[in-house]
């Protein structure tokens, strides 16, 4: 559950220029500001399952910009090299093959960049 949530907080830091300016504020309320259905609707004076249904259009909007798009996946392979680089440079000596792997690393990272 944590993990979902943390990726739907990713996506919305992503993408959520592209959703409607409603869509960015009930998924701000609801995801970030921990309120309830209930509490939004009344916010807006709208029903809850009016809130509901517009929670999980902006869920799939957030889900089909990432399919086609995938810079959270980019970004999470990007983090998985990162971390593996580090974890190499923290030891004292590196082999000949641990130096190639980072020479790879260095390379995929920048070819994302240069995307």
């Amino acid at each position: 559950m944590l993990e979902h949530i943390n990726r739907v907080n990713f996506l919305f830091d992503i993408y959520s220029p592209l959703l409607t300016e409603r869509q960015q504020e009930v998924l701000q309320l609801y995801f970030s500001d921990n309120y309830s259905l209930g509490e939004i609707a009344i916010e807006y004076s709208i029903s809850r399952q009016a809130v509901h249904d517009l929670v999980h259009r902006a869920l799939s909007s957030l889900n089909k910009l990432e399919e086609k798009l995938g810079l959270y996946k980019m970004f999470k392979e990007q983090q998985e090299l990162l971390n593996e680089a580090e974890i190499m440079l923290l030891e004292e000596t590196l082999s000949e093959k641990k130096i190639k792997r980072l020479k790879r690393i260095i390379g995929a990272l920048r070819s994302t960049i240069e995307q």
